[in-house]
């Protein structure tokens, strides 16, 4: 994919090749008694490019953690960062461990031994490398590393931005849990604002009413199909988790389906709905949308012919093949990339470790008074009513929301969508202003890799 974009540019010689290659990876082996045992873990750190520091990407818990994995992934935060422009380089970090095999004592203990490990190595800081949440880690974890670093750098005032995804009661940031999903829901709806787009994908008109599978109802999942049934309008028809797949043509009830998997542990035996064992079914049930997001590789050169939703959003990392995504754009499927959809995430993460650096909430110097002023401008209004025998006064409705002024979760959604639309309009110029640009994941490689470029022309490389 990188390739294909690649040459669409005219990069000077060895220039491709210094963007395109990941700089380096450490493997670190370490060993934590547990359970009366010593227990071996391997880990990873990845960095793909420094030509923005820190380098930002998160850290995950799976069994299936390998250096190729890491490798790719941290490849696609250096795109992913640069398609949003947001001042990192690429990252990439995993640990090969089962979390569920783990208690939560035993847990935190390799946690706070893989930190020693990155730290040691200069793989976790505030100014060179910030890891986040990943597939099997979370705030907890996070709120983990952040206070192992500080004990190990007791002198640095800004330990806490060493890693973002953490708790709000230590330095985390409302709206970074929802973040993720809450991206695809604002890339879908800059994707349904555009009527050129909407058309090419066989749909028309919003996203109230459209049909959506969502595979996976993690984090990243249950928010963007709340925010999408709930906000939008849209319809979740089915939903695939491990244990199978739920459908209701009608509708799901995700705030009672995620209630459901937490007790139960699947989504069998969900009221209301039929369940299927089979999971991966579920991706060539017809709909509109379809949105991935849970592992990479789900839709693949197999079942690609099969998919027959219109619009693919890749909420998760990689969840499309390249001999996939060629088949399916053959079909017409208009897909939404991983780099620009699932940006939500590093996007927050980024306002984050700006919080953390500034040592301030935001909205905290200016929301008070933001709201005198507004409530001024409408005691005036309503005055001059009275004085002139209007007797118009304004709804308490429009009061109320008008006279509120902006907190942190307010700005963050504000500034996460002012995002999200500009890196969508540049993915379209491109793709609009180059024939030979027949698809959003080029022109979305494209964008990064000229802003790649140019910072590398600017260092003298």
């Amino acid at each position: 994919m990188f390739t294909q974009a690649a040459s669409l540019m005219q990069l000077e010689p060895g220039l491709e090749e210094k963007i395109r290659v990941c700089n380096s990876t450490y493997t670190v082996r370490f060993g934590v008694r547990l359970r009366g045992a010593i227990h071996t873990f391997t880990g990873y750190r990845s960095v793909h490019s420094e030509h923005q520091e820190p380098v930002k990407g998160g850290i995950r818990y799976a069994m299936s953690v390998d250096q190729d994995e890491v490798e790719a992934l941290a490849a696609l935060m250096t795109y992913k960062c640069a398609l949003v422009e947001l001042p990192f380089g690429g990252s990439k970090g995993g640990l090969r461990i089962d979390p569920r095999a783990w208690d939560e004592d035993e847990l935190e203990r390799v946690t706070r031994r893989f930190t020693y490990e990155l730290s040691r190595r200069s793989l976790i800081s505030p100014s060179q490398n910030v890891p986040a949440p990943d597939m099997g880690t979370g705030e907890r974890e996070m709120a983990w590393m952040a206070d192992a670093y500080k004990r190990l750098h007791p002198g640095d005032i800004d330990a806490r931005a060493c890693v973002t995804g953490k708790p709000l009661s230590f330095g985390g940031i409302k709206g970074r849990v929802e973040a993720t999903g809450r991206g695809v829901q604002y890339a879908l709806r800059e994707v349904f604002r555009t009527p050129a787009v909407v058309a090419a994908a066989g749909l028309s008109g919003g996203l109230e009413g459209k049909r959506i599978v969502v595979q996976g109802l993690g984090n990243v999942g249950y928010h963007a199909a709340l925010f999408l049934s709930g906000e939008d309008g849209a319809i979740i028809t089915a939903v695939a988790e491990r244990d199978g797949a739920v459908v209701n043509e009608a509708g799901l009830d995700i705030e009672a389906l995620s209630q459901h998997m937490k007790a139960t542990g699947g989504v069998q035996g969900f009221p209301g709905a039929t369940f299927s064992p089979d999971s991966a079914a579920a991706l060539e049930i017809d709909c509109d949308i379809l949105i991935p997001a849970a592992m990479e590789a789900v839709i693949h050169e197999e079942n690609a012919p099969r998919i027959k939703a219109k619009m693919v959003i890749e909420a998760a990392n990689g969840p499309v093949t390249a001999a996939a995504d060629a088949i399916l754009r053959e079909k017409g499927v208009f897909i939404v990339p991983d780099m620009y959809a699932n940006a939500g995430g590093v996007t927050v993460s980024y306002f984050e470790w700006v919080k953390n650096l500034s040592h301030m909430d935001y909205g905290r110097m200016e929301r008070r008074r933001e709201e005198a002023r507004h409530r001024l401008l409408t005691e005036e209004l309503e005055r001059l009513s009275a004085d002139r025998g209007l007797g118009w006064t304004l709804s308490e409705g429009f009061k109320q929301s008008y006279l509120q002024g902006a907190d942190e979760l307010t700005l963050v959604r504000s500034g996460l969508d002012d995002i999200m639309r500009g890196a969508f309009q540049q993915m379209m110029e491109v793709k609009d202003g180059d024939s030979r640009v027949n698809d959003l994941r080029t022109a979305a490689y494209i964008v990064a890799i000229r802003r790649i470029a140019r910072t590398y022309e600017a260092l003298g490389l």
